[in-house]
């Protein structure tokens, strides 16, 4: 019944959306207004030609590198607040979560393959560790919805973003300056210059570099959380030596260097680790007292350490009116590491950090034809490369982990939620834990000397490992039976092989918890129960022979010779197309229909060993397909004073791909079937020379229809997203004041597949019994004022962002709600500051 209701209003919100594009045409033809230039007017290449948006037939927004500076966007995360279907999740820039119609794309595991593709320039960044990157110095952003692997390649099962950055300008110089203060020690540069070289040739420069303390505060004392430093470089070069020939060259480089994550749990009070004295409130955007392991992994403090950069050749050779010949080659790599306390507790209980290394080349070749008649289209073939590993050390205080696990971290069996114990009372609670535990094996003798074997850091290192070498051939075809009819066809052909690996290992011997695990779990004989937990209370038992004593690890058990590679091999291979119908109204407005298939590659997925020294599994996940349908109409009316357009979508999946937790690590699986369908809409209007309008909707409703998961919501998918914004603009004698208010809204969102439901959860270490692992509505209002003097070559601005200090998380769960301790991030509250600009 509610999906019938939904594909009712569906088509309802389409028909309006179509009546309203036909009958503003037949105002817009009556209208002698002046034109006026309006945000949304760029040029796009998101079929691989330039067009107007009109003249796309699928759901596209493109916003021009000037209104996201007018708007202050900076990141992915501010931009997809403006974009319907489009939701970016910053954890912090080296763990986002692209989020396209309901899918997300964020793994960070080498073995995982991109829904959401993002480009640079044509190039793919799409690997999560290394797509994360500053907006600035742009021509254009595409967002472009639906499967796009026909026109972007194989990772764009869902959708593409596709960053056009402003390459060097032959013949032309040009320069801007810009620097951005204000609270919360905010500090930004930014700039470019262009400058010629000879007649037919330039070089380009620009930067962004800003930082920003921390917005949680540290109740330890030490930088507080969910800081940034971030510096951004782009070098790039254009040579023209004739009329049909351009070569670009193009080098970005970034680092980023920030303060730890508030990943902060609300189970218990912040305090300080020594006394217990209590030091704040446990509300996510209240202060966090976290605490890492000692000297975990040669001493790495909460922070992220990240270097991402890249060379891009670009050639486009004119052999023809009606034949271009595009050449693209490219070399990426990111290097990354961050630390983070993963339990979100005053108390060392675990500490993780993620090493993530990745590195690519690519070379694509398209010839396109067009020679102005009823045919036009393109050919290609890509070859892709890619290597990588995902290193994830974990340290455990097992004396605090088997409290966790008993139920008793707060000293208490019976009331949970007070503030924890002071660190020192915790040997004392492990020998209590274990008597309980070991009296009713008839060994309660032994619980004295195990506990004094309990390892205040315990040491696990799994390592999951790719490589991938990829070949693609596509082709695209647009057929005009007449002037206002189009039908256009597209197909790509992609193989993949693909060899993964995997070790694990315990890095300062064998856990004493572990071993306990195993016996409580039932994965010990009855028989050799007695000589194993002998072992345990052995004086040496950490350090005991393999061949004495198992080499246990808690939650990730090690390979062969502690550490050994294991490798699997796989190869793939797979089709995907497209169909599109559009029907021009007038040369500003048409309808649209398209069917596409889109495919997430099969997956060589490997879990670690289930016993000590075994060796890992690997599995075959199937490709996840889906079948698009969508509907739309666009228009530019009123002499392109106003644009607007809408569409609604229907998405079928087949073998869909989620993640399931396994310990502490999180494993790919097959979720079987699910379906989405929504609505997504855009408006901008010059209602006059002094006012700009603007806004988005997007509605969607993603479900889970089989499996495990059936009838839950896809995570990070908020049903709802809008935003509306306004340009005003004040003459005044010398210049020009504009006011630019905007806001920005999202319903309810989970952060799970399993949507925090308490039977989903029984098989975490402690079962999660409270469903609050979510967001509820919540939108955030901004406000820019600009001055600009008539002059025009330097301006300045005010800005607020978040003005009503709404309290919203970012993100909640995360890797300790395997240990009953989810962990929430704040999301950024209220922030303000200034701006300058100098432009030559």
């Amino acid at each position: 019944m509610m999906k019938s209701v939904g594909t009712k209003a569906m088509l309802m919100a389409g028909a309006a959306v179509l009546s309203l594009s036909t009958g503003g045409l037949a105002h817009a033809q009556s209208a002698a207004q002046e034109p006026v230039s309006t945000v949304a007017d760029v040029i796009v290449t998101a079929q691989l030609r330039a067009q107007d948006p009109v003249e796309v037939p699928f759901a596209l927004t493109a916003y021009s590198g000037q209104f996201l500076d007018d708007l202050g966007i900076q990141e992915f995360e501010q931009l997809s607040a403006f974009v319907p279907g489009f939701l970016v999740q910053n954890q912090s820039p080296n763990n986002p979560g692209f989020v396209m119609r309901g899918i997300t794309s964020d793994s960070g595991a080498a073995t995982a393959e991109p829904r959401v593709s993002v480009f640079q320039d044509g190039v793919s960044i799409s690997k999560s560790r290394g797509s994360y990157v500053e907006l600035f110095d742009l021509e254009r952003v595409e967002v472009a919805k639906g499967p796009q692997s026909t026109l972007y390649g194989r990772g764009a099962l869902i959708g593409a973003v596709n960053l056009v950055q402003n390459r060097a300008r032959p013949g032309q110089f040009d320069a801007e300056g810009r620097a951005e203060v204000g609270d919360y020690g905010y500090r930004a540069v930014e700039g470019f210059v262009n400058a010629p070289v000879g007649e037919n040739a330039a070089l380009r420069l620009a930067t962004r570099m800003k930082t920003r303390d921390g917005s949680v505060e540290n109740l330890l004392g030490g930088e507080d959380y969910n800081g940034i430093e971030t510096k951004a470089f782009r070098l790039s070069g254009a040579w023209t030596p004739t009329d049909a020939l351009r070569l670009d060259l193009i080098a970005n480089y970034q680092t980023d260097d920030a303060s730890g994550t508030s990943f902060k749990s609300i189970a218990y009070d912040p305090a300080n680790p020594t006394t217990g004295a209590v030091l704040g409130g446990r509300a996510p955007w209240e202060g966090a007292a976290l605490t890492p392991g000692a000297a975990f992994d040669g001493g790495k403090a909460l922070g992220l350490d990240r270097e991402v950069w890249g060379v891009t050749g670009l050639v486009k050779w004119t052999l023809s009116p009606s034949l271009t010949l595009n050449s693209t080659t490219a070399y990426r790599r990111f290097d990354s590491y961050e630390t983070f306390d993963a339990d979100g507790l005053s108390l060392p209980l675990l500490t993780a950090a993620e090493e993530a290394f990745g590195k690519q080349w690519s070379q694509e070749f398209r010839l396109n034809w067009d020679d102005g008649g009823r045919l036009s289209g393109f050919v290609g073939a890509g070859w892709f490369k890619e290597e990588g590993y995902q290193r994830t050390p974990t340290q455990f205080d097992e004396r605090l982990a088997l409290a966790q696990l008993s139920g008793v971290l707060d000293g208490s069996p019976t009331t949970v939620g007070r503030n924890t114990l002071p660190l020192a009372a915790y040997p004392a609670v492990a020998t209590q834990v274990l008597q309980s535990m070991l009296t009713p094996l008839g060994a309660g003798a032994l619980a004295v000397p195990i506990a004094g074997n309990l390892k205040s850091a315990h040491i696990e290192i799994p390592i999951n490992s790719a490589e991938l070498t990829s070949y693609d051939l596509f082709a695209d075809l647009t057929f005009k039976a007449t002037d206002r009819l189009e039908f256009a066809g597209g197909v790509r052909y992609t193989r993949d092989d693909k060899t993964t690996g995997y070790a694990s290992s315990v890095a300062n011997g064998r856990s004493i918890a572990g071993g306990l695990l195993a016996v409580l779990q039932g994965a010990v004989p009855p028989a050799q129960i007695p000589a194993l937990l002998g072992g345990l209370a052995n004086p040496n038992a950490v350090n005991l022979p393999a061949s004495v004593l198992p080499l246990f690890g808690l939650t990730a058990q090690p390979t062969a010779n502690n550490g050994a590679f294991v490798y699997a091999d796989h190869d793939d291979y797979g089709f995907t197309w497209r169909l599109t119908a559009r029907y021009a109204l007038s040369d500003d407005a048409s309808l649209y229909a398209n069917y596409a298939r889109g495919r997430r590659p099969e997956v060589l997925s490997v879990s670690g060993p289930s016993a000590p020294l075994a060796a890992p599994s690997f599995k075959v996940i199937e490709a996840e397909t889906v079948d698009s349908f969508e509907v739309g109409a666009k228009a530019a009316l009123m002499d392109g004073r106003l644009r607007l357009d809408g569409a609604v979508f229907h998405y079928a999946y087949e073998n869909f791909q989620t993640t399931v937790q396994e310990g502490t690590r999180f494993i790919v699986t097959n979720a079987g079937e699910a379906s989405a369908y929504g609505f997504e809409g855009q408006v901008f209007w010059s209602a006059n020379p002094n006012l700009d309008l603007f806004g988005t909707y997007g509605y969607n409703h993603s479900r889970f229809e089989a499996g495990l998961y059936d009838g839950n919501r896809f995570r990070l998918s908020p049903d709802h997203m809008a935003s509306i914004g306004a340009i005003w603009r004040l003459p005044m004698a010398h210049g020009t004041v504009e006011v630019q208010p905007t806001y920005t809204w999202q319903s309810k969102v989970f952060f799970d597949d399993n949507n925090d439901i308490p039977a989903l959860q029984t098989q975490n270490f402690v079962p999660d019994r409270v469903q609050d692992e979510y967001q509820d509505a919540y939108g955030l209002l901004n406000l820019r004022v600009r001055y600009a003097p008539t002059s025009g070559n330097w301006g300045v601005e005010a800005f607020g962002e978040n003005l009503l200090d709404e309290e919203y998380v970012k993100d909640a769960g995360n890797t300790g709600d395997s240990l009953g301790l989810p962990t929430f991030i704040a999301g950024r509250p209220a922030s303000f500051g200034v701006a300058f600009t100098v432009r030559y």
